[in-house]
């Protein structure tokens, strides 16, 4: 019985689906005889052509036509409603039915590369290990893939597993990600896989287990693996030997269609000093970092839990050039969320050179660069914006620099018609006349 109510519960769904599309766009049509009415006779008062008229007259009888056959023609189920049913059913992703999957693997170091900044080398590890399992080399049983991502903070480990579940799996919604401070001791670990009979949080489930059930595909992230109790390791023995693990009820949750990141910061000033020492990122010093690393991971990582990852893979620190690659990416976030409200955005070079210098910390990453961006930039827009500028309109373009060049204590920003813009050959003229009516953003 259980068996035919999911189907005739599919059924149902891919039926109300097709009636929603079909109704919005009926909708849609059912205004749209009128409008053709309504341009008839606009051209028909405006101008004597009849071929005009004529013509206006067909697209309208098309459109009438159109509309008639949407409400009177029988529903038609597509592959793509099928697909996005499926989808919301079993929690697979859409892409896995819209595109081949080898071509989405093929593609997926390039995708990174234009994304993650100063990690070649990672990119390439993770891809190549990937690759294998497209091509049906790799244990179908198993996860897909096990990488241990380590480095200093804010290299890059965490949003590289945001990229790789947003161009494999659709979103970054297909991101579990769990943080192994929360699972430091004993009675914690029991959340993951759900708590047993008779104990308090016995029927909520696994945090873990139930989202792996609900997306099969998916990205699963362990954060901050060094922190995690012993007992966390033995069940990720288990998902890393056999794919699967068993939780409080019983049930078997598979993890073949998962790929499991761990993130340490284990060894950082190891990676750190080295690098210092090594500036070429050669495949030979790679090897004997590696060598200096093993020590310390094994302090907190049995030797059969690192020998059951597919791969251990080192991230370096970020150098100026990546900082400043980095910084673009982030100016360029800046951008696209102002042209969401129909506004421009313009840097001065100065200032791009200040946040450049004042982001770039190798021993934190990027992080002091989102700071800085925050602090100069994205603070005094937001001041802009709310204090209802005179000029600021849809299509103008918010020009930020420093208020004063010599000794810089905060940003301006200058708001700038499109006749201002296509004037803006020398940058100081501009902001000298503009001064009164720029916005200053005091140092905190």
């Amino acid at each position: 019985m259980n068996y035919f109510y999911k189907k005739i519960m599919q059924i149902d769904s891919l039926y109300n689906q097709v009636q929603l599309e079909t109704f919005s766009y009926s909708q849609e049509w059912s205004e749209e005889p009128n409008k053709g009415e309504e341009k008839v006779k606009t051209i028909n008062s405006e101008k004597e052509d009849e071929n005009l008229t004529k013509e206006a007259s067909d697209k309208n009888d098309v459109m009438k036509a159109d509309f008639a056959i949407t409400m009177t023609g029988q529903i038609v189920v597509t592959a793509g409603t099928v697909a996005r049913v499926v989808a919301e059913w079993t929690g697979l992703p859409l892409t896995n039915f819209s595109q081949d999957e080898k071509v989405r693997f093929r593609g997926l170091g390039p995708e990174l590369s234009g994304s993650i900044i100063g990690q070649p080398r990672a990119i390439q590890v993770i891809s190549k290990s990937l690759l294998r399992y497209a091509a049906g080399m790799r244990n179908p049983d198993r996860p897909i893939g096990s990488f241990l991502l380590i480095g200093p903070t804010g290299v890059g480990k965490t949003e590289l597993t945001k990229k790789i579940a947003e161009y494999l799996f659709g979103s970054q919604r297909s991101l579990i990600r769990l943080d192994m401070s929360e699972y430091m001791e004993k009675h914690t670990v029991s959340r993951l896989i759900g708590s047993p009979p008779g104990y308090v949080g016995y029927e909520e489930g696994g945090q873990l287990t139930d989202a792996v059930l609900t997306k099969p595909y998916s990205i699963v992230l362990f954060d901050e693996m060094e922190k995690a109790h012993p007992d966390v390791f033995n069940l990720l023995l288990q998902i890393l030997d056999d794919g699967i693990l068993s939780d409080s009820n019983g049930r078997l949750v598979s993890f073949a269609n998962t790929i499991i990141f761990l993130t340490s910061n284990m060894g950082a000033d190891t990676i750190l000093t080295f690098c210092d020492n090594h500036p070429s990122r050669t495949d030979a010093n790679e090897t004997e970092l590696k060598k200096e690393l093993m020590p310390i991971l094994e302090t907190r990582f049995r030797p059969e839990f690192l020998n059951r990852l597919d791969e251990i893979v080192v991230f370096y620190p970020l150098n100026q050039d990546s900082i400043n690659d980095i910084a673009f990416l982030m100016l360029q976030d800046v951008d696209d969320r102002l042209a969401e409200k129909g506004y421009s955005f313009l840097i001065t070079s100065r200032l791009l050179n200040l946040i450049r210098r004042e982001g770039f910390n190798p021993a934190y990453g990027a992080r002091p660069l989102r700071r800085t961006i925050t602090k100069w930039v994205e603070d005094p827009i937001s001041e802009t914006l709310l204090l209802d500028h005179p000029k600021l309109e849809s299509g103008c373009t918010l020009l930020v620099d420093l208020d004063n060049p010599q000794s810089p204590k905060a940003s301006q920003v200058l708001v700038l018609n499109p006749d201002d813009v296509k004037a803006l050959r020398n940058p100081a003229e501009i902001l000298k006349s503009a001064s009164k009516q720029s916005v200053s953003n005091d140092e905190s």
